[in-house]
């Protein structure tokens, strides 16, 4: 597949592509990977990359024998681990001319507007001195709260923080698949995807195969790279070749079509990098007003109200059939909306004895999926 021409790329691969499960990282695994990197930054394209692999390290290097189940024993792994990962990439890099740099992040980093900018302007200032950000999660010190939770996703918020013209995740399969390969003969690799539909997120949910995030966190980086305008292709990271070939538009695994209307960048920090505390479900025609005409969103619409959120938290906004279509920042708590449910703006006041803002999502805070 054709595409213009590429001016930043980010490239996420699993710990199961760089790293063996017993001695860690592997040196004859990484170094084609670095290659390939360097042939295309060499090529004026500007790369990043995400990487798994850190606690696989460290539990090797440990001598634990197995993945650690405890939170500290897992960020002991991580601190132990990514030295060595890093080390690896740094080896690897140079021996091509290549200099990496560090990145860890965590939820926090890009939940927070001003760290969120603070990241982007790190990462863009690395890039532009031709400097190959390796970037994972911070899982040294990283707990349920502050985790994004996998480097898919990971990989999709990073390609939005710094506008990513392509996004490519190398995995232990060769792309999306219309059942399980490993149990339907009959199933068929998609070559292209332009709405993920469904029927695509239930299958993802009966456990196809992939790494360790599995096809559903796939997906959801695909949502949020499509969204903000960043194709996506998910390709077989076991063959050679694979990350330039994606990079030149050949046809491999399955390309993910982004939106023609990019999420501008305050929009997509909201859809996709503030953690959702709670859920507004609203009736057809509040949905209506959002989706087609533009409008904020009124207490009149809401009928439902579940979380525990606060003035300034995102929420997901739920239809009739309990789709969540958009995401926005709300403009009251829980116990406020739960009492003005249903009601006309001009009765908030009266019924909470005190005034707030007329909308309870304003539609520049709002975004639709």
């Amino acid at each position: 597949m054709t595409r213009r021409r590429l001016r930043r790329v980010v490239v996420k691969v699993g710990s199961g592509l760089i790293a063996d499960p017993t001695a860690g990282p592997d040196r004859a695994r990484i170094e084609p990977l670095a290659a390939e990197i360097a042939a295309v930054m060499a090529g004026g394209v500007e790369v990043a990359l995400v990487t798994s692999g850190a606690i696989a390290a460290g539990t090797a290097r440990l001598g634990l024998g197995g993945r650690p189940r405890s939170i500290p024993e897992k960020q002991a792994a991580a601190a132990v681990g990514q030295a060595a990962l890093m080390w690896h990439y740094e080896q690897a890099c140079g021996a091509h001319g290549v200099r990496v740099a560090q990145v860890l992040l965590t939820q926090e980093d890009v939940s927070h507007r001003e760290r969120y900018l603070n990241a982007r302007n790190t990462l863009m200032t690395l890039l532009g001195f031709k400097v190959l950000p390796v970037i994972n999660e911070n899982d040294t010190v990283a707990v349920e709260e502050i985790k994004v939770g996998d480097n898919d996703n990971l990989a999709a918020l990073v390609a939005a923080l710094i506008d990513a013209d392509l996004l490519v995740l190398l995995s232990d399969i060769d792309g999306l698949y219309t059942g399980d390969p490993r149990h339907d003969p009959a199933a068929r690799r998609i070559e292209r995807v332009e709405t993920i539909t469904p029927e695509m997120e239930a299958q993802a949910g009966a456990g196809g195969p992939v790494g360790t995030g599995g096809m559903v966190t796939k997906l959801q980086a695909a949502q949020k790279a499509m969204a903000a305008g960043i194709p996506m292709v998910i390709a077989d990271g076991r063959q050679p070749g694979a990350f330039r070939a994606a990079v030149k538009g050949d046809a491999i695994g399955t390309y993910f079509e982004p939106r023609t209307d990019r999420l501008a960048a305050r929009k997509r920090w909201i859809a996709f990098a503030l953690p959702v505390q709670g859920v507004i479900a609203v009736d057809a025609g509040a949905r209506r007003a959002l989706v087609e005409r533009g409008k904020s969103l009124l207490p009149s619409g809401v009928v439902a109200v579940s979380g525990e959120f606060a003035a300034g938290d995102a929420v997901g906004v739920r239809d009739a059939d309990g789709r969540e279509f958009a995401r926005g920042i709300v403009s009251c708590d829980a116990r406020e909306l739960e009492l003005l449910r249903g009601a006309k703006t001009a009765d908030m006041e009266r019924l909470l004895g005190y005034r707030v803002t007329d909308e309870v999502i304003h539609r520049d805070n709002l975004v639709i999926l």
